[in-house]
């Protein structure tokens, strides 16, 4: 088995691309920390039990990992590696069952305008934050006020706060004139 490695617009951040689905087409998972697992993936588990993981995003296809200040991808990045490795030769599962983002709830009046937010965000975003080892995932609508989660390598990212603000909320004010602005939230 061959992994490839990327780097993103993160410097703390790689991307690690095992050549297989990882979560496929569930989505994605970021564990903010390894408080966050809890049981919901042994692949995350394992990379943070490395010393100086600091964050792990699972995506389609590719492992973000995000390393902590004091580490070195120089030491880390083989160690990464070597999880991986170990973990898909194994065959193991990569999460358990039912793990997922929740959403907030939906006005019915809503319903048609967040298809619309869900679909220019599945289309035109999520593949380029994708391409940087990240993801932005819905949260909710209500009251012109879109939320969304940057996760993986967009998570920390010096230029996340610009991409929401400049690249996706002046594209979905433009093709849905229902969003007055957009908000991160964790």
């Amino acid at each position: 088995m061959f992994i490839e490695t990327e780097g993103t617009p993160n410097p703390a951040t790689l991307k690690f691309l095992p050549g297989q689905a990882v979560v496929g087409d569930a989505g994605t998972i970021d564990f903010i920390d390894a408080d966050a697992v809890a049981g919901r993936s042994v692949l995350a588990e394992a990379l943070f039990a490395l010393p100086g993981v600091a964050r792990v995003f699972l995506g389609n296809d590719f492992v973000s990992v995000t390393k902590a200040d004091t580490a070195d991808w120089e030491e880390l990045r083989p160690l990464v590696l070597s999880a991986l490795m170990d973990h898909f030769v194994a065959g193991l599962p990569v999460v358990a069952e039912g793990v997922a983002v929740l959403e907030d709830e939906i006005a019915p009046e809503d319903a048609e305008i967040v298809v619309q937010i869900k679909e220019l965000l599945d289309t035109r975003v999520r593949p380029a934050v994708a391409g940087d080892g990240g993801d932005i995932v819905f949260r909710g609508y209500r009251n012109g006020i879109v939320r969304l989660t940057m996760q993986g390598a967009c998570s920390g990212c010096p230029s996340s706060r610009a991409t929401l603000k400049h690249g996706v909320e002046n594209m979905l004010k433009h093709y849905v004139p229902e969003v007055v602005s957009v908000e991160q939230v964790d």
